[in-house]
């Protein structure tokens, strides 16, 4: 399997992204916390239940596509 030129920093890249959606979320968050305290605890709330469910998406779906490519035609 030959690899594509592009492929080398494709890992890192995510990982810069995700960095980057993290402090977004974080100075968003202590924005509305200088306005409403009360506000910016519910909405990190239910961003930490989405990021949870996002997380475990992710696994589930992993797993999915492992159990289907060898599991049936066996």
């Amino acid at each position: 399997m030959k690899k594509e030129p592009g492929d080398a920093g494709g890992g890192r890249v995510l990982v810069v992204l995700v960095v980057l959606e993290v402090l977004f979320v974080l100075v968003a968050l202590a924005g509305l916390a200088l306005w409403s305290v009360r506000g910016a605890l519910v909405v990190a709330g239910v961003l930490g239940v989405v990021a949870c469910e996002r997380a475990l998406a992710d696994r589930r779906g992993g797993r999915r596509a492992a159990d289907t490519a060898g599991g049936e035609g066996s």
